[in-house]
């Protein structure tokens, strides 16, 4: 294919603004499938995508397309998520493209992940098609929409497509106007070998498989390379491209995006954003790669039986593989054995590695409260950087204590607004600013991370009915009041429910948390004192009653102090159980107590 005719991009739109359909018709139009293995989000591989409808993993395919210039053109597309918590899979993909197609939904219009994606491509030179979705719903507004594009964002809307990916209207329009308006890829097919390693992940018949883009020189079966960050030397096994099925080709040319294998066995060799080159003729200059995800929300995982330890580990090697922005090292509690201590860009990017650990790896887990890094500033002038509540040191050595802060960025029809500035004053925001775009507020906030990190998401879109989005980026360090929330359960201090707080709200979290282990722990032969307390002070108390047996049902008529005799010798026995007794807090308790509404 000649280099002039290849065209890559990407998707990027908003979650649900139909990023994967649009990707479903163009394979459709270009001939990748046929209509018999054609399904719905056909890039949506895994199963946790296709049940939450939501893109995970960035995914890619090659196409064919006869232009109306009668040229054929080569078309790498990439399917990008909309999530928050997947914008590091966002970044990565957008580096190997020339141009994206920013998709809105005509009924809907800009969201805040809309701009978030357009910023992040605005940053590395795309050319930028607009293109707005769903115009066959009864309630699009496409030229309002346009309008909104133009003062939101700043892009001209002259050349907006305006399509349906669902019925397939358009979208002969989209693919000519990327053959016509995105630049095809720069470099020099002579020039030594550069390809950028975008994505790795594990299969378990070919092993490690890499996908790359090609920005100078050739890659051929056979090949020497080498991975210019780590040093490590391979000899290609198999090239090949997705059409969306695995095909293998001869070689990959300047521009092009494709896979490698190469008998990887070490997967710390492929670490994403380095520079693959010939050995025997390396290229003098790395390519610049992306910038390191910064891990926001962590929490430890530790194998029900310690016996899976070693299959814990294996399992989150491959997991990082495939998920650059995950990050672990080793951790030993005394309560829960040995375990990691996980990084996560956010709660659900926490709750899908959590599941995709149980389904694709059969683990059982025990999962400690998601927390975030605090710096403790000590008296005798160190810096340490707390991960784990437990691993506090004393308040006496404390000199002060700093949290991360977010600026949050809400979009909002106006009759919702009221509820949500409630939510995050609620949440100790600080208001940055407060716009209008057309009907809809746009709030700007500065929140605690502490406070957005469990149910602020949920919280923010029950009380705006679902219309509200949200987006943050993490903006530095401020000095807080806080203070470290013990949870004990029949005396015992339970190490996963540790959490820090502002001491302000201390109060009402340690009351919620101790009734909802209430719901949440089952019953026992002897009662269960269920404690909140800050250092020796009891702030909340509850008490789960035990189970009874009638001991006096054998007694008919006679003396009632035979009966209190029976009774005495039972309150005696439910005593001595409750010091030997041990309590079984269940798996789905942990997370479920840290799900606390404000209504609760």
């Amino acid at each position: 294919m000649k280099q002039e005719n290849i065209r890559n991009f990407s998707i990027i739109a908003h979650i649900d603004h139909g990023k994967s359909t649009l990707a479903d018709r163009l394979i459709e139009y270009c001939g990748g499938l046929t209509s018999r293995e054609m399904k719905e989000q056909i890039l949506d591989s895994m199963d946790i995508e296709r049940e939450r409808g939501i893109t995970i993993k960035a995914q890619t395919v090659r196409l064919h397309y006869k232009a109306d210039d009668g040229e054929t053109y080569e078309l790498n597309l990439i399917d990008t998520p909309g999530h928050v918590d997947f914008s590091y899979e966002v970044s990565r993909s957008l580096s190997a493209c020339e141009g994206s197609l920013l998709v809105v939904d005509a009924t809907q219009g800009v969201e805040a992940q809309t701009l978030a994606n357009v910023y992040k491509a605005i940053e590395v030179n795309h050319e930028i098609i607009p293109v707005i979705n769903k115009i066959d719903l009864p309630a699009a507004e496409p030229d309002r929409v346009k309008q909104q594009i133009e003062e939101v964002i700043g892009i001209d809307t002259s050349n907006a497509l305006e399509i349906s990916a669902k019925t397939g209207l358009g979208i002969k329009k989209v693919l000519e106007a990327l053959v016509k308006y995105i630049p095809a890829p720069q470099g020099s097919d002579t020039a030594p070998l550069s390809a950028l390693l975008i994505d790795s992940w594990y299969d378990a018949y070919l092993g490690v498989v890499i996908l790359v883009r090609i920005k100078e020189g050739k890659l051929k079966k056979g090949m020497q390379i080498r991975m210019m960050a780590k040093g490590a030397k391979y000899t290609v096994e198999r090239v090949g491209i997705f059409t969306p099925k695995m095909q293998n080709v001869d070689e990959l040319t300047t521009g092009e995006i494709g896979f490698i294998t190469a008998a990887i066995k070490t997967i710390k060799d492929t670490s994403v954003g380095d520079t693959i080159t010939d050995d025997t003729n390396p290229t003098p200059h790395a390519l610049e790669g992306f910038k390191p995800s910064v891990s926001v929300v962590f929490c430890s995982l530790f194998p029900i039986d310690s016996s899976f330890y070693e299959l814990l580990r294996d399992s989150l090697a491959k997991l990082q593989l495939n998920d650059a922005s995950f990050v672990y090292q080793p951790e030993k509690s005394s309560a829960l054995g040995q375990g990691f201590r996980c990084g996560f860009l956010g709660l659900l990017h926490m709750e899908i590695i959590e599941e995709r650990l149980s389904r694709e790896f059969d683990l059982d887990l025990i999962t400690t409260a998601p927390s975030v890094i605090y710096k403790i500033y000590l008296t005798n002038g160190e810096v340490m950087n707390l991960h784990n509540p437990a691993d506090m040191p004393d308040p006496v050595r404390i000199q002060k204590i700093e949290e991360p802060w977010v600026k949050a960025t809400i979009l909002v029809p106006d009759e919702y607004l009221g509820a949500i500035l409630k939510l995050c004053t609620e949440r100790r925001g600080q208001q940055v600013d407060l716009t209008y775009v057309g009907s809809r507020a746009m709030a700007v906030y500065k929140l605690p991370l502490n406070e957005i990190v469990f149910d602020f998401y949920d919280r923010l879109k029950s009380i705006s009915s679902g219309y509200a989005s949200f987006d943050y980026e993490l903006d530095g360090y401020m000095e807080s009041d806080l203070v470290k929330i013990t949870i004990l359960v029949n005396g015992e201090t339970v190490d996963a429910l540790s959490f820090m707080t502002h001491r302000s709200g201390a109060e009402r979290r340690g009351r919620a948390i101790c009734e909802r282990l209430k719901d949440l722990i089952p019953r026992h032969q002897f009662k269960i004192p269920i404690q909140a307390a800050i250092g020796g002070n009891v702030i909340a108390r509850e008490t789960i009653s035990a189970f009874r047996k009638d001991v006096t049902a054998k007694c008919y008529g006679g003396d009632v102090t035979r009966k209190r005799k029976l009774l005495e010798k039972q309150k005696e026995g439910k005593k001595r159980m409750r010091t030997f007794g041990k309590v079984e807090i269940p798996q789905s308790a942990f997370i479920a107590a840290l799900k606390i509404g404000d209504d609760k």
